[in-house]
């Protein structure tokens, strides 16, 4: 387990897109903890020859990153798929070392983001019912925003949490379904907003093998929280067309978090007003949700037929 006043491992998922490595890998040496943080980097095999080419060049560029305090790289020998890979990755290094930060290929960093990350799991480090802490928020506008807030749902664009939270989670399809009701699911589904409980149903159809959704889904039936900050510390860049799970669309992200601290409230409690800001939020783009979730559906079918 780490010692007091060490910093958080990093870890970064890569795959076959070695230009949105590139701006993820350069967000994070700016960050004014890189130095002091070691990287964990898992590179996924190719899964077709088609990916050959891209995936050897994006393994090329990460044997030559430095600016950290330890860099470690594992190269899949197989396939394993992103969410596989991510529940392995995870499992081996949050065990070893008790709390971890968790990165994909395509996500850009404001220079203080491994600075939230960090002063949030040591400041909620004994508060067991925070499980989750998320570096990106929701573009809403909010007068009067704190730093940060708490509410139920699991965001996983830059995101961190302990072992002993971790430990619960859970990816078993069939169970899951058996333990929600109507009223669980339309709260888990943020007052049935169409988005969360359809991936559930999109896994269990097969139409879609994802980890996420279930991490949130252990995170709900536990009763626990997540931590956002109010203004983004990430961005995602993927949208574009290019991820295995990705539609063309944009987070929205405007500015980048720049502030050097935050202050966490001592009270954990969901805030009901932002809540309610983002149900909105999502109700307003429910079709743009919808999209991205066929999107997704035929990048894995057309895989699936080669």
């Amino acid at each position: 387990m780490m010692q007091p006043n060490t910093h958080a491992p990093i870890i970064l998922f890569v795959y076959n897109r070695p230009w949105h490595t590139r701006q993820t890998i350069e967000a994070l040496q700016r960050n004014e903890l890189a130095s002091e943080s070691e990287l964990f980097i898992y590179s996924d095999a190719a899964k077709s020859s088609k990916a050959n080419a891209a995936v050897q060049e994006a393994r090329d560029y990460i044997y030559s990153v430095s600016g950290f305090k330890k860099i470690t790289i594992i190269e899949r020998k197989y396939n394993w798929g992103l969410a596989d890979s991510i529940i392995d990755g995870v499992t081996n290094v949050v065990n070893k070392y008790g709390r971890v930060i968790v990165l994909e290929d395509d996500l850009v960093t404001s220079p203080y983001f491994l600075k939230f990350m960090n002063d949030a799991l040591s400041f909620y480090e004994n508060e067991k019912r925070v499980w989750h802490i998320s570096g990106w928020s929701y573009p809403i506008e909010i007068e009067e925003l704190t730093d940060v807030f708490l509410w139920r749902v699991m965001n996983c664009w830059g995101w961190a949490t302990w072992s002993d939270r971790w430990c619960h989670y859970e990816k078993n399809v069939d169970e899951t379904l058996a333990l929600f009701d109507d009223e669980m699911i339309r709260q888990f589904d943020l007052d049935n907003s169409g988005i969360f409980w359809n991936q559930i149903l999109a896994n269990k159809k097969g139409c879609l093998n994802t980890w996420a959704i279930f991490w949130y889904a252990s995170i709900f039936l536990k009763k626990g929280f997540c931590l956002n900050p109010s203004v983004s510390f990430v961005q995602n860049i993927g949208h574009d067309g290019s991820g295995v799970h990705c539609g063309v669309i944009s987070d929205e992200v405007r500015n980048l978090n720049m502030k050097g601290s935050c202050e966490f409230p001592l009270a954990v409690n969901e805030s009901i007003l932002i809540r309610e800001k983002i149900e909105q939020y999502y109700k307003t783009r429910k079709n743009t949700f919808a999209a991205r979730l066929y999107n997704m559906y035929l990048r894995i079918k057309r895989k699936v037929m080669g």
